[in-house]
């Protein structure tokens, strides 16, 4: 079934789920490296009497490896440290906000019913750390959070944490603003960039706008493998974080994820502005294009969005296409054209495949009709001939 799914999912279809993409061979080969079955826990301390360097042997080329890649990551994306060893995205907001929150404090964040990352609010990961989550205001016409009055809420509420990134992110969020209150009150401001990483320097860099910490995840824009990411130019912050990895989040991370995804920034170094740019240009066109077929978008007078993700009206998608938008995603993905069911579309992948804005009236033609129910399968593995993976070394 493993290579049933490659053969569909790397050669027949089109992806335009916004949290996936596509992995080059090399990386691929990484992960099924003999890597994926070791081990590797370097501690330097003493355990039961004993100093350990790490308490495992065989390890000369993957901690090489690991410290490599860790180096990579925060110099491709402009941080003075980086930690690749959260399992997740999921794992990363973990080890923030265990590193910046102690039983007790109040977090503000997105809430989940404006985009906003469900992990972050009740009953989530709030609860098992013993945290408040409250939300921060947000703009629904603009789709963002709310500047002014979340400023005001932050010196109003002084949090410990505030958590600034989401789900559904078509829009920068407003990290100066937010920032400038946060150090008002001493609090420390979190971006979750997971959906944005890949394409950071056409869409927003929070590092250089004023958080104090940027977490997320390799595989949406940017094209690694799944995994969780920590970048933070703060020295403080970034050793309360490697203590709160071994044994508290994790005992050992997972050492062929750090090679695969250390070869992907050496792709995304080379080629990352230029692929972001483009993502971004996709995005656009293809809200253009399809809110031209009459299919209902949001954010039309906005341009559609600034990212890579498309937010569908799913309220009038029953009216224009006689499909709800699980129905529609059904039909969709019978014609080998893959959405999410939640009223998302993201460019990020067929970017990477080769499209551009000039692809993107024929892309919303497919989608438009794929989702009233009319075949489009003849005319997906059509376009999907003329795809291929971009972005190498």
């Amino acid at each position: 079934m493993a290579k049933a799914h490659d053969d569909w999912r790397l050669r027949k279809c089109i992806n335009l789920i916004p949290s996936e993409n596509v992995m080059s061979e090399p990386v691929r080969r990484m992960l099924s490296s003999d890597l994926a079955s070791r081990y590797s826990l370097p501690i330097d301390t003493e355990v039961h009497g004993v100093l350990v360097e790490n308490a495992y042997r065989g390890t000369v080329y993957s901690e090489e490896i690991a410290a490599e890649a860790n180096k990579l990551a925060a110099e491709t994306f402009g941080a003075r440290h980086a930690l690749l060893d959260p399992l997740s995205g999921h794992t990363a907001a973990m080890l923030m906000l265990v590193s910046t929150c102690k039983k007790g404090d109040l977090i503000l964040c997105p809430d989940s019913k404006d985009g906003g990352y469900d992990g972050y609010c009740q009953p989530y990961i709030p609860d098992i750390l013993g945290l408040r989550a409250k939300y921060l205001p947000y703009d629904k016409r603009e789709g963002t959070v709310d500047a002014e009055r979340a400023a005001e809420m932050v010196r109003r509420e002084r949090p410990a944490l505030v958590v600034l990134g989401s789900s559904y992110i078509p829009f920068q969020y407003p990290v100066r603003e937010v920032s400038d209150a946060c150090r008002d009150v001493g609090a420390r401001l979190g971006y979750d960039g997971a959906h944005i990483l890949g394409i950071m320097p056409a869409f927003q860099e929070p590092l250089r706008e004023g958080a104090d910490i940027l977490v997320g995840n390799t595989h949406k824009t940017f094209w690694g493998p799944q995994g969780g990411i920590a970048l933070t130019d703060d020295e403080e912050l970034h050793e309360e974080m490697r203590r709160n990895l071994t044994w508290r989040i994790l005992d050992n991370t997972h050492l062929n994820r750090l090679a695969a995804t250390g070869h992907a920034l050496l792709e995304w170094r080379r080629h990352g502005r230029r692929y972001a740019s483009q993502v971004v240009r996709n995005s656009r066109a293809l809200g253009k294009e399809l809110d031209a077929l009459g299919y209902p978008l949001r954010y039309g007078f906005k341009g559609f969005t600034a990212s890579h993700q498309l937010c569908i009206e799913t309220s009038k998608l029953k009216r224009y296409a006689g499909a709800d938008m699980n129905e529609a995603a059904k039909r969709l993905e019978s014609q080998d054209v893959i959405t999410d069911a939640v009223g998302r579309l993201g460019t990020q992948e067929v970017t990477r495949m080769g499209l551009r804005e000039k692809d993107m009236g024929e892309l919303a033609g497919i989608i438009d009709n794929g989702a009233k129910g009319i075949p489009v399968a003849k005319r997906v593995a059509a376009l999907r001939k003329r795809m291929s993976l971009g972005y190498t070394l």
